[in-house]
């Protein structure tokens, strides 16, 4: 076999550059799947939730959606966004939670509470939820938006890193956290598999 200091200069070159494509093209693959770690551990206490209801069962105020789920089966979801309330990690985000909406109804009692995160963002997040809710139609989907910094509320340990984070829950005790970079509807399954087995 011909080792690279045999070939021509050409050979040489062509040869460095496919490995530098090549690596940087494992490179991108990997930073895109990777996930980080975001959300409460498995088995602890839910922490208090005080956020705003934009759309769902709490509108215009705000409530701690811990205390009013009162330990019925829920997926926290926390998406990093933009100022303008459009999701970091774009369109696959709003797929991720209408598939996540549909797959939850097959759950008794059980319901998501979508909470958008961002720094000085408030006021927009706020205008820019009832515009996804009329786009996506939720049915069992709460949506909030969180008065404070993007690494979101206290003891939640929401990592910004993070597009989406996913905190499934049952009986006041967190079940699993689930950190997405990227996100589309392939996630869901995951998620749901893990609220399912809780409430078996």
């Amino acid at each position: 076999m011909r080792t690279l200091s045999k070939l021509t200069p050409a050979a040489t070159a062509w040869a460095a550059a496919a490995i530098i494509a090549a690596v940087a093209a494992a490179t991108a693959a990997t930073a895109i799947g990777l996930d980080v770690e975001s959300g409460p551990k498995a088995g602890e206490k839910v922490p208090a939730l005080k956020v705003y209801g934009v759309v769902g069962a709490v509108e215009g105020q705000e409530v701690d959606f811990v205390a009013k789920r009162d330990g019925q089966p829920t997926i926290y979801v926390f998406v990093a966004a933009e100022e303008t309330g459009i999701p970091r990690a774009g369109r696959p985000v709003g797929r991720f939670l209408k598939t996540l909406d549909a797959a939850i109804g097959t759950v008794d009692n059980a319901a998501i509470v979508a909470v958008w995160l961002g720094d000085n963002a408030f006021e927009r997040h706020k205008d820019y939820l009832p515009r996804i809710q009329q786009s996506l139609q939720f049915g069992k989907t709460h949506l909030a938006a969180y008065r404070g910094p993007a690494a979101g509320p206290d003891g939640w340990g929401i990592n910004s890193d993070a597009a989406v984070t996913a905190v499934v829950t049952h009986q006041g005790k967190v079940v699993r956290s689930f950190a997405f970079v990227s996100v589309n509807e392939t996630d869901v399954r995951t998620v749901m598999t893990a609220l399912k087995e809780a409430v078996k």
